[in-house]
């Protein structure tokens, strides 16, 4: 039986209005989440939808636009925006790891959350191939981070805890997967699960999807697909595509780490890393030139792509999936803003589609769920995270051992191949820059 004393003062917290106000201001934070993932989501649409016209007036727009965009949005992250680049979940992850509160702050600003949101809108706007997932989850980690400094929150609910809980509300209102971001949090940002602030982390995400869903209604990212695995080819198809999209993964997973390290070799790479944003012209370039030979379907986030692939439309090209890879690395290597969230899904989805042609047995749209799974598992290595975020985005539960088994199987094979999982590194890459380079805001103006 509790000591009486005890007992009195768990009533007081609970009369406590101080902790009732910090309650409800956490609470509106996690429903802020939800809403700004909404804006996101609003913005990142309208951009893609204005480059879609213009590339449907004139079909050489992207061989101007694209690399002009890559380099502005370059050259205005570096200036005014440091911190920005890039995902956005490597940021978080490192922010967790930051003994310097200060530093912490600046990566967790609310200034670096509405330019990450802003650069990306504008990447999209040129057609970048990146997502808008990765860098919801700093968002939403900046949103509870700066509620924690402002409120000067108790020992009992720590920072770590609420940087954690808004990058998982972020995936939850990214994407409706409120499941997937509980997962996510837990496996690739945490790497742990602490019993006393996994309330904090439930309260968070459900907040946060209940304000999307609202405003955006109860929807599947991807549509839905109840397509099912039958005979022996189907369990051929697991086996396929998890090598296949492990080994995609994995090296896609490499070569964005090769590139953090070591950028390119030699004289070129020695002249595009003191000339960053020629260098993000030049992927530009590149990517517009990737669009042209798929019949511009690599641009953007890759979410129509991958539901048209779904629904057994057959506009998209054949080598969709290599090509989509291609585009995604080059963004990505170009320093700008974006995640790879949608567009390694939507790679996934054109791999599935690519083998589901050598197996005419199997229901096409069971293969592109699995070639989904896999290589986003590849890509990240997060198995876990990888067959419950598809699951729920195409309300497929009648997949879900497939999925298990296919993940599984690419994280492994793409442990073969990329020994580190790639936020971690990126983070590490990440932590590593901040120790050693000044900030943009801090070198003398004759540097800038």
């Amino acid at each position: 039986m509790a000591a009486p004393h005890l007992n009195r003062r768990h009533r007081l917290r609970w009369l406590s209005l101080r902790i009732w106000l910090r309650r409800m201001a956490f609470w509106a934070g996690a429903i802020a989440i939800g809403l700004v993932a909404t804006l996101f989501t609003y913005g990142a649409n309208a951009a893609m939808a204005a480059f879609q016209r213009g590339v449907d007036s004139y079909v050489w727009l992207p061989l101007v636009a694209t690399p002009i965009t890559l380099a502005l949005v370059a050259a205005l992250t570096r200036r005014y925006f440091p911190g920005a680049e890039g995902s956005g979940i490597p940021q978080a992850i490192a922010a967790l790891k930051m003994a310097d509160g200060a530093q912490r702050a600046r990566v967790l600003s609310l200034r670096i959350a509405l330019g990450k949101m802003l650069l990306t809108w504008l990447g999209l706007l040129g057609g970048a191939s990146v997502g808008r997932e990765g860098p919801t989850v700093q968002v939403g980690a900046a949103i509870l981070h700066t509620l924690y400094r402002k409120l000067r929150y108790p020992g009992r609910l720590p920072e770590r805890a609420l940087i954690v809980a808004g990058g998982a509300a972020g995936v939850a209102a990214a994407f409706n997967t409120p499941l997937a971001g509980i997962v996510f949090a837990i496996e690739e940002m945490a790497r742990s699960f602490e019993e006393k602030t996994s309330g904090t982390l439930i309260t968070a995400v459900i907040l946060a999807g209940l304000a999307a869903v609202y405003v955006q209604g109860n929807y599947t990212y991807f549509g839905v697909t109840h397509a099912t695995l039958a005979g022996g080819q189907g369990w051929l198809a697991v086996l396929l595509m998890g090598l296949l999209g492990g080994a995609l993964g994995g090296l896609f997973s490499r070569l964005l780490l090769a590139y953090g390290r070591a950028g390119l070799p030699g004289r070129a790479g020695r002249y595009l890393r003191g000339h960053p944003v020629v260098f993000a012209g030049i992927c530009g370039l590149a990517l517009a030139l990737l669009g042209m030979v798929s019949a511009h379907s690599v641009f953007g986030t890759g979410y129509d792509e991958a539901r048209a692939l779904l629904e057994n439309k057959h506009d998209i090209p054949p080598y969709y999936g290599l090509l989509k890879l291609l585009a995604t690395l080059m963004s990505f290597v170009s320093g700008i803003p974006g995640g790879i969230f949608s567009p390694s899904l939507a790679v996934g989805a054109g791999l599935g589609a690519d083998v589901a042609m050598l197996l005419p047995d199997v229901a096409p749209g069971a293969i592109i769920v699995l070639g989904m799974a896999a290589y986003f598992a590849g890509v990240v290595q997060a198995p876990i995270t990888a067959f419950v975020i598809v699951m729920e985005m195409t309300d497929n539960q009648d997949m879900l051992v497939p999925m298990m088994l296919v993940s599984l199987l690419a994280t492994a094979v793409s442990r073969s191949v990329c020994r580190q999982p790639v936020y971690k590194a990126m983070a590490e890459q990440f932590l590593t820059r901040r120790v050693t380079a000044p900030s943009v805001r801090d070198e003398p103006s004759s540097a800038r």
